[in-house]
């Protein structure tokens, strides 16, 4: 029997010795975060990509059967609707996504997080799930023909992968956050055939912050997401600009001026889809039914121009070249009315595609009246054209540096690089303070969000004074005298006593420094303090550091939040200060990519 025994120890050595030279080997790639990044990164990328090429491929078959553009055709260019009774599938594509929202409403009654909402506030999490949903949406919105854009699906699969996958590997909080940028990173590179644009989308409005950690990862899964884009067939038609003539310090003035001009057109266009969202509510027309209401307004106004029908990307080539019309300024206006009616009737989508188009509208009118009122100023209206794209993209979705590469990607001209940026800058600067939203953060604000960006603010949003009060305080009713409460708290005198009335509510604090020398015959209702100073345990830390200014006390305390004036207990102002200083310098170690201390 020993013989045996100890044969069969030597057989499972050589076993356990595998395994434990695997978890060496997982744990030394475990320990080196960057590597274990970068590869993820590639693997989002590539998912996201491939995720964002698929939902293109289905958007446009739907186009191929319900409105016969035929093969290799686009919506947005046909020049006019084969049926009558195709100006109605937006109408029913409406209704199918307002019934489908019922039933997924009753199952998932929480709104979904998008990839800017869960990197600001819940430090890069999101539900795979709700994702799926979204993007699923988004592709039946665009396919039946609503003027929503496909870049929402995009990167809110891409992100939703990456936050799936960074949530089951157990990534830090600054990981995560970078690994749902690459996801839209590789989504929106996959899109639009522009590696450097997605990279910098993921930097300015995902993640909220360019940072030397981030920079590998994100453009690793850009480059991934554009290189699995084009080996499935996907590819980019380039926006020609014939002939660009030496561009001058003067030149870059009336870019400025249409950098203007396209953020207050882009304002205009945000605060009239809030109208319409908010006429769609004052109506009582049921949510279920008003996709199919705003389906019937945009059916209506493709019958003056189907070019207002789908996200209109591939009409930004067509409206490029051709001359400036009046036509152009209607086309213009029916598009941002299809857009308002579209999403703010319910319609999933994004207005990435959409912005570019009616930029590049905006840019070519704008040229004409530069040519009718300075004729002086040679504006091009090509030029015109691709820059106003930028300009009017930047102050609808942000990110000046995202669409200053885009347009360089898709014009692959470096020329007019320095007017592109000069007007998204422009542009970017008048929303930022004239309304303060990008589109995304004003749906958010909508809700009751008060973030501007992507940057995170969950972490310090997330510590509370609830969190952070210590429980079971030391009490005394009110009605007592000092020896009373000298008496009680003679072992183990507190710096702070909470005094209570007869019902249990909070009536004051006294601090046991200040009754040096008082009588233990005096009234305790003599030394009261912070009467009406109290803390609940859901206020922000930042509120509550406010409340310790002029209180007289370093400490304060807590009371339930049901108006009672329950005490359930206290915050020591050094203690709040301690966990705020620590959250702020884990908000930075996240920007520098930097583990957190704990």
């Amino acid at each position: 029997m020993q013989p045996e025994a100890r044969e069969e120890v030597f057989e499972v050595a050589p076993r356990e010795a595998g395994r434990a030279a695997i978890i060496r080997l997982l744990g030394r790639f475990t320990l080196r975060s960057e590597v274990r990044l970068m590869v993820l990164a590639c693997l989002v990328g590539a998912l996201a990509g491939t995720g964002a090429t698929f939902m293109s491929i289905v958007a446009h078959a739907m186009h191929e059967v319900l409105f016969r553009t035929g093969p290799g055709g686009f919506l947005s260019i046909v020049p006019d609707l084969s049926s009558p009774y195709m100006y109605f599938i937006p109408a029913a594509g409406g209704l199918l996504l307002g019934l489908l929202g019922l039933l997924i409403k009753r199952y998932r009654p929480k709104p979904v997080i998008d990839p800017i909402e869960a990197n600001a506030l819940e430090g890069g999490r999101m539900s795979l799930t709700d994702s799926v949903i979204l993007s699923s949406q988004t592709v039946l919105g665009n396919g039946f023909g609503a003027s929503v854009g496909m870049e929402a699906g995009y990167t809110q699969w891409g992100s939703g992968v990456a936050s799936a996958i960074g949530q089951k590997l157990g990534l830090n909080r600054a990981d995560l956050r970078i690994l749902v940028g690459c996801g839209a990173a590789g989504g929106i590179a996959a899109a639009f055939h522009a590696p450097l644009a997605g990279a910098f989308y993921a930097f300015e409005l995902i993640i909220g912050v360019y940072a030397i950690p981030s920079v590998a990862p994100v453009m690793g899964a850009a480059l991934l997401g554009y290189l699995c884009a084009g080996a499935l067939g996907a590819v980019g038609t380039p926006i020609v600009i014939p002939h660009v003539p030496h561009i001058g310090p003067a030149d870059y003035l009336p870019f400025i001026l249409l950098g203007l001009v396209g953020a207050l057109v882009a304002i205009a266009i945000m605060r009239l889809m809030t109208l319409i969202e908010q006429g769609f509510r004052r109506t009582g027309i049921p949510a279920a039914l008003r996709p199919m209401v705003g389906g019937l307004a945009v059916g209506a106004l493709a019958v003056l121009s189907p070019q207002v029908l789908s996200s209109g990307e591939a009409a930004i080539h067509i409206q490029v070249g051709t001359t400036v019309t009046l036509a152009v300024l209607g086309v213009l206006l029916l598009k941002i009315l299809a857009a308002a009616f579209s999403l703010g009737s319910g319609f999933r989508g994004g207005l990435f595609s959409a912005a570019l188009f009616m930029g590049v509208l905006l840019g070519k009118l704008f040229a004409a009246a530069a040519a009718f009122v300075a004729p002086a100023l040679h504006v091009d209206p090509v030029i015109s054209g691709v820059v106003g794209m930028a300009a009017l993209a930047v102050g609808i979705v942000g990110g000046p540096v995202t669409m200053t590469f885009l347009v360089l990607e898709a014009t692959s001209n470096l020329a007019i690089t320095g007017l592109v940026l000069t007007a998204a800058i422009m542009s970017s600067l008048t929303v930022r303070l004239a309304f303060g939203y990008s589109f995304s953060t004003w749906r958010l604000h909508l809700r009751g969000e008060s973030i501007r960006g992507a940057f995170d603010v969950g972490i310090l949003r997330a510590l509370t004074v609830g969190r952070l009060m210590t429980r079971d305080p030391p009490i005394c009713p009110v009605a007592g005298r000092v020896g009373e409460l000298r008496a009680r708290f003679a072992s183990a005198p507190p710096r702070v006593v909470v005094l209570v009335d007869g019902a249990g509510g909070y009536a004051g604090l006294v601090r046991l420094l200040t009754l040096q020398g008082v009588a233990d015959d005096a009234p305790l209702a003599d030394h009261l303090l912070c009467r009406d100073r109290v803390l609940h345990p859901g206020m922000r830390i930042e509120e509550a550091i406010r409340q310790f200014e002029g209180a007289g006390t370093p400490i304060l305390t807590v009371v339930a939040e049901d108006g009672s004036g329950r005490v359930i207990g206290m915050l020591d102002e050094a203690e709040a200060l301690h966990a705020y200083a620590q959250a702020l310098e884990d908000q930075r170690r996240g920007i520098a990519g930097e583990e957190p201390v704990r």
